[in-house]
């Protein structure tokens, strides 16, 4: 069985004719056209750019809020302390208890301030394992302790959000 169609008497069959005349196309009015076309993403590409361009200005002012937000809530976070030191200086005669006393609620507030912030304390306790991203070890002491451990700390350091703002200062165990 053949899925042919049957040609009418007196005509050829065509082998894929056609079925619509190809449109005569005008030069001019497809270069009209390609010029609108033109003219259309060129004010896509300028919008597009002028776009980027407020983005990029408006992350920019972003930032630089941020930064001064950020030593602001700081320096607002060290205003009680100053407070403190203030007013224990303006005690006249004082008794060093007292000024001791003043001196421990003011380092309290002023440590306070600083967690906050995570500004966090670097302190190893003896026998602690040397870490060389958090200590410094300015001497190596001859010691009972497990050699590379911290045998003392000579100033504490500094943690800020994670990262060693100051290494301890710390003496290490002398390999035996």
């Amino acid at each position: 069985m053949s899925t042919e169609h049957p040609t009418p008497p007196g005509q050829e069959p065509q082998a894929n004719a056609p079925t619509e005349a190809p449109a005569e196309v005008n030069p001019a009015d497809e270069i009209a056209t390609l010029k609108a076309q033109n003219l259309d993403l060129a004010d896509q590409f300028l919008r597009a750019k002028a776009e980027a361009e407020n983005a990029r200005r408006r992350a920019d002012e972003e930032i630089g809020k941020a930064r001064k937000f950020a030593v602001e809530a700081f320096a607002e976070s060290l205003l009680p302390v100053t407070d403190s030191l203030e007013a224990g200086l303006a005690v006249q005669n004082a008794t060093p208890e007292q000024l001791r006393e003043g001196a421990e609620a003011t380092l309290k507030q002023l440590k306070s301030a600083l967690e906050r912030h995570k500004v966090i304390e670097i302190n190893p306790g003896a026998g602690t394992k040397f870490d060389p991203h958090q200590h410094q070890a300015i001497s190596v002491v001859p010691s009972e302790q497990e050699a590379n451990t911290v045998v003392g700390v000579l100033q504490k350091g500094y943690l800020i959000a994670e990262r060693v703002l100051r290494p301890a200062l710390v003496t290490v165990a002398a390999p035996k």
